[in-house]
Protein backbone atom coordinates (compact mmCIF):
# COMPACT_ATOMS: atom_id res chain seq x y z
CA UNK A 1 0.00 0.00 0.00
CA UNK A 2 0.80 3.47 -0.25
CA UNK A 3 2.16 5.73 2.17
CA UNK A 4 -1.06 7.92 1.42
CA UNK A 5 -3.08 5.14 1.70
CA UNK A 6 -1.85 4.14 5.33
CA UNK A 7 -2.69 7.23 6.22
CA UNK A 8 -5.84 7.60 4.57
CA UNK A 9 -6.76 4.79 6.62
CA UNK A 10 -5.71 6.10 9.96
CA UNK A 11 -7.56 9.33 9.13
CA UNK A 12 -10.34 7.34 8.47
CA UNK A 13 -9.68 5.41 11.93
CA UNK A 14 -9.28 7.91 14.12
CA UNK A 15 -12.15 10.26 12.94
CA UNK A 16 -14.69 7.34 13.80
CA UNK A 17 -13.36 7.07 17.30
CA UNK A 18 -12.91 10.52 18.26
CA UNK A 19 -15.58 12.63 16.90
CA UNK A 20 -18.62 11.53 17.90
CA UNK A 21 -17.69 12.93 21.38
CA UNK A 22 -19.12 16.28 20.24
CA UNK A 23 -22.48 15.67 18.57
CA UNK A 24 -23.65 13.14 21.87
CA UNK A 25 -22.09 16.35 23.82
CA UNK A 26 -24.52 18.43 21.66
CA UNK A 27 -27.30 16.48 21.96
CA UNK A 28 -27.06 15.64 25.86
CA UNK A 29 -27.11 19.66 26.63
CA UNK A 30 -30.01 20.21 23.81
CA UNK A 31 -32.23 17.19 25.41
CA UNK A 32 -32.41 19.68 28.43
CA UNK A 33 -33.89 22.18 26.88
CA UNK A 34 -37.42 22.85 24.77
CA UNK A 35 -37.83 22.44 20.98
CA UNK A 36 -36.82 26.15 20.23
CA UNK A 37 -34.01 26.79 22.48
CA UNK A 38 -32.47 22.60 21.13
CA UNK A 39 -32.06 24.10 17.88
CA UNK A 40 -30.10 27.40 18.69
CA UNK A 41 -27.81 24.87 20.97
CA UNK A 42 -27.52 22.31 18.04
CA UNK A 43 -26.71 25.12 15.99
CA UNK A 44 -24.26 26.79 18.19
CA UNK A 45 -22.84 23.54 19.31
CA UNK A 46 -21.86 22.57 15.51
CA UNK A 47 -20.99 25.97 14.41
CA UNK A 48 -18.75 25.75 17.43
CA UNK A 49 -17.30 23.19 16.91
CA UNK A 50 -16.70 23.26 13.31
CA UNK A 51 -14.86 26.94 13.79
CA UNK A 52 -12.89 25.42 16.06
CA UNK A 53 -11.53 22.48 14.24
CA UNK A 54 -10.48 24.56 11.45
CA UNK A 55 -8.58 26.86 13.52
CA UNK A 56 -7.29 24.26 15.74
CA UNK A 57 -6.09 22.30 12.17
CA UNK A 58 -4.77 25.08 10.92
CA UNK A 59 -2.66 25.91 14.33
CA UNK A 60 -1.84 21.78 14.81
CA UNK A 61 -0.21 21.72 11.04
CA UNK A 62 1.63 25.03 11.62
CA UNK A 63 2.91 23.35 14.99
CA UNK A 64 3.92 19.73 14.51
CA UNK A 65 6.23 20.82 11.35
CA UNK A 66 8.70 22.66 14.49
CA UNK A 67 11.03 19.89 16.06
CA UNK A 68 9.98 19.60 19.76
CA UNK A 69 6.94 19.74 19.56
CA UNK A 70 5.98 16.84 17.66
CA UNK A 71 7.48 14.92 20.80
CA UNK A 72 4.97 16.79 23.23
CA UNK A 73 2.08 15.64 20.39
CA UNK A 74 2.78 12.38 20.17
CA UNK A 75 2.93 12.63 24.17
CA UNK A 76 -0.58 13.84 24.36
CA UNK A 77 -1.82 11.67 21.91
CA UNK A 78 -0.51 8.78 23.94
CA UNK A 79 -2.50 10.38 26.66
CA UNK A 80 -5.55 10.38 24.40
CA UNK A 81 -5.07 6.57 23.50
CA UNK A 82 -4.86 5.88 27.69
CA UNK A 83 -8.10 8.07 28.11
CA UNK A 84 -9.85 6.24 24.78
CA UNK A 85 -8.47 2.95 26.45
CA UNK A 86 -10.13 3.47 29.98
CA UNK A 87 -13.22 5.75 28.38
CA UNK A 88 -14.37 3.65 25.34
CA UNK A 89 -12.95 0.30 25.46
CA UNK A 90 -13.44 -0.50 28.91
CA UNK A 91 -16.50 1.44 29.75
CA UNK A 92 -15.63 2.75 32.82
CA UNK A 93 -17.05 6.26 31.87
CA UNK A 94 -20.26 5.58 30.64
CA UNK A 95 -22.40 8.58 30.76
CA UNK A 96 -20.46 11.71 30.96
CA UNK A 97 -21.36 14.48 33.80
CA UNK A 98 -22.04 17.45 32.81
CA UNK A 99 -23.06 20.57 34.77
CA UNK A 100 -26.21 22.17 32.82
CA UNK A 101 -27.79 25.35 33.72
CA UNK A 102 -31.38 24.79 32.36
CA UNK A 103 -31.80 28.40 33.07
CA UNK A 104 -29.92 30.02 30.84
CA UNK A 105 -29.58 29.15 27.13
CA UNK A 106 -25.96 31.57 26.89
CA UNK A 107 -24.20 29.08 29.85
CA UNK A 108 -25.32 25.65 27.59
CA UNK A 109 -24.25 27.17 24.87
CA UNK A 110 -21.29 28.35 26.32
CA UNK A 111 -20.94 24.66 28.25
CA UNK A 112 -21.06 23.07 24.72
CA UNK A 113 -18.35 25.62 23.06
CA UNK A 114 -16.16 24.35 26.03
CA UNK A 115 -16.91 21.11 25.25
CA UNK A 116 -15.98 21.54 21.86
CA UNK A 117 -12.78 22.90 22.50
CA UNK A 118 -11.14 19.91 24.35
CA UNK A 119 -12.61 16.96 22.29
CA UNK A 120 -11.69 19.08 19.26
CA UNK A 121 -8.13 18.98 20.38
CA UNK A 122 -7.35 15.49 20.31
CA UNK A 123 -9.12 14.59 16.90
CA UNK A 124 -7.13 17.40 15.55
CA UNK A 125 -4.03 16.74 16.98
CA UNK A 126 -4.62 12.82 15.64
CA UNK A 127 -5.56 13.80 12.59
CA UNK A 128 -2.55 16.62 12.30
CA UNK A 129 -0.22 13.74 13.33
CA UNK A 130 -1.39 11.01 10.63
CA UNK A 131 -1.49 13.49 7.86
CA UNK A 132 2.10 14.67 7.75
CA UNK A 133 3.19 16.57 5.50
CA UNK A 134 -0.23 15.44 3.22
CA UNK A 135 -2.73 18.67 3.11
CA UNK A 136 -4.76 17.34 1.15
CA UNK A 137 -5.59 14.21 3.67
CA UNK A 138 -5.39 16.89 6.41
CA UNK A 139 -8.40 18.72 4.70
CA UNK A 140 -9.95 15.37 4.08
CA UNK A 141 -9.59 14.67 8.02
CA UNK A 142 -10.98 17.72 9.06
CA UNK A 143 -14.08 18.05 6.34
CA UNK A 144 -15.00 13.81 7.60
CA UNK A 145 -14.48 14.70 11.11
CA UNK A 146 -16.98 17.50 11.09
CA UNK A 147 -19.84 15.60 9.06
CA UNK A 148 -19.45 12.54 11.44
CA UNK A 149 -20.17 14.76 13.95
CA UNK A 150 -23.02 16.83 12.50
CA UNK A 151 -24.72 13.87 11.24
CA UNK A 152 -23.56 10.40 11.89
CA UNK A 153 -22.40 10.80 15.59
CA UNK A 154 -25.40 8.32 17.14
CA UNK A 155 -24.34 5.76 14.39
CA UNK A 156 -20.81 6.15 14.41
CA UNK A 157 -21.33 5.65 18.53
CA UNK A 158 -23.75 3.18 18.37
CA UNK A 159 -21.19 1.38 15.57
CA UNK A 160 -18.06 1.46 17.92
CA UNK A 161 -20.79 -0.12 21.16
CA UNK A 162 -21.59 -3.05 18.85
CA UNK A 163 -18.23 -3.44 17.33
CA UNK A 164 -15.56 -3.05 19.79
CA UNK A 165 -12.71 -3.88 17.45
CA UNK A 166 -13.23 -0.65 15.61
CA UNK A 167 -12.21 0.91 19.00
CA UNK A 168 -9.26 -1.40 19.14
CA UNK A 169 -8.25 -0.34 15.62
CA UNK A 170 -8.48 3.32 15.94
CA UNK A 171 -6.54 3.03 19.21
CA UNK A 172 -3.55 1.59 17.43
CA UNK A 173 -3.52 3.85 14.61
CA UNK A 174 -3.86 6.68 17.03
CA UNK A 175 -0.97 4.92 19.35
CA UNK A 176 1.61 4.78 15.80
CA UNK A 177 0.74 7.91 15.10
CA UNK A 178 1.85 8.88 18.61
CA UNK A 179 4.95 6.64 18.44
CA UNK A 180 6.09 8.26 15.15
CA UNK A 181 5.88 11.99 16.38
CA UNK A 182 7.76 11.11 19.00
CA UNK A 183 10.44 9.08 17.29
CA UNK A 184 10.58 11.94 14.80
CA UNK A 185 11.95 14.29 17.50
CA UNK A 186 13.88 11.93 19.46
CA UNK A 187 15.88 11.01 16.39
CA UNK A 188 16.28 14.68 15.26
CA UNK A 189 17.55 16.35 18.90
CA UNK A 190 19.34 13.02 19.54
Amino acid sequence: MTEQLIILIEIILIDLVLAGDNAIIIGMVASQFDESNRKKIIIWGIGGAVFLRIVFTLIAAYLLQITGLRLIGGILLLYICYKLYRDVIKGKVNEKNINIDKSNLKKAIFTVILADVTMSLDNVLGVAGAAKDHYFLLVFGLILSILLMAFAANYTAKLIKKYTWISWVGLTAIMIIAVELIYTDIKILI
